[in-house]
C-alpha cells in the first residue's frame, strides 16, 4: 500500500504564532509543511516571501513544500531555494522557459514541482515528466484558502497517475484545494499520494491537528 504524505498549509496557520504553528505540526506527524507563496499578480492575493521563510526554517527539519505562485517565477527560484525550500513548485504560465526554470531548480539542489491549474491541461508537461519530482493538481484556483474542491479534476489526477504506471515514472502526485474527510479518499483513491490541506487540518476537531492529520491519511 502506498504512504500517504499529509502537507498542511499554513495558509489557514495562526500568522502570528507561525514559528509555533509549525512546531504543532511537527509534533501532530505532519510528513512536510506547505508553503503558499503568493504575489497578488499572478494570484489575487499576497502572502509570505524568502526572509519570512528563512525565518521559520529553524522551527523545523521538515520538508518545506514551497509553491510559488508568482510571475515571472525564474529570477525568485534563488531566492526560495536560500530561504529553505526544499521542494520549489512552479507553474508553466509562470515562467518564459519551463525547462530552463526546472534546471535551475535542480542546479539549487532542490527537489522539482510543476503546479496545474484546474483549467491546465496534462499535455502542457508530458514531455517533462520524467525530469521532475512532484506534480501539483490543484483542485481549486489558486489565491485564497477555504475554497470548494472542483471535482472534475479527479479525472486529471486518474489520467496523470495512468502516464505514471504506463511510462513507469516516479513523481509524486499532490493535490491541493479544498481537500477535506469527504474527498481525500476519492484523491487517494484517483492517484494521488501527497495532500495538501489547510482548513480541514487547523479547523476540523476544535483544532486536532494530530486527529486531523492521521484521519486525512488513512481515511
Amino acid at each position: 500500500m502506498k504512504k500517504i504524505k499529509i502537507s498542511p498549509s499554513i495558509l489557514s496557520a495562526d500568522f502570528s504564532q507561525l514559528g509555533k504553528e509549525i512546531k504543532r505540526l511537527e509534533e501532530s506527524d505532519a510528513d512536510m509543511i506547505h508553503v503558499d507563496v503568493m504575489d497578488g499578480h499572478f494570484v489575487p492575493n499576497l502572502t509570505i516571501g524568502p526572509p519570512v521563510i528563512k525565518t521559520l526554517r529553524k522551527y523545523t527539519k521538515l520538508t518545506f513544500d514551497v509553491h510559488l505562485m508568482i510571475s515571472p517565477v525564474h529570477k525568485y527560484i534563488k531566492d526560495y531555494a536560500d530561504a529553505g525550500a526544499d521542494i520549489i513548485t512552479i507553474h508553466p504560465e509562470a515562467t518564459e522557459n519551463l525547462n530552463k526554470s526546472i534546471s535551475h531548480i535542480k542546479e539549487l539542489k532542490k527537489k522539482v514541482g510543476v503546479s496545474l491549474n484546474p483549467d491546465t491541461k496534462i499535455d502542457v508537461i508530458t514531455d517533462i515528466l520524467n525530469n521532475i519530482d512532484l506534480v501539483l493538481i490543484m483542485s481549486v484556483f489558486p489565491g485564497f484558502g477555504g475554497q470548494k474542491f472542483i471535482p472534475k479534476v479527479v479525472d486529471k489526477i486518474k489520467e496523470l497517475n495512468k502516464i505514471k504506471k504506463e511510462k513507469k515514472l516516479n513523481f509524486d502526485i499532490e493535490v491541493d484545494g479544498g481537500i477535506n474527510f469527504s474527498n481525500s479518499k476519492t484523491v487517494i483513491e484517483a492517484g494521488a499520494n501527497i495532500l495538501v490541506s489547510g482548513t480541514t487540518i487547523f479547523k476540523e476537531n476544535d483544532g486536532n491537528l494530530k486527529k486531523n492529520i492521521e484521519k486525512l491519511r488513512t481515511i
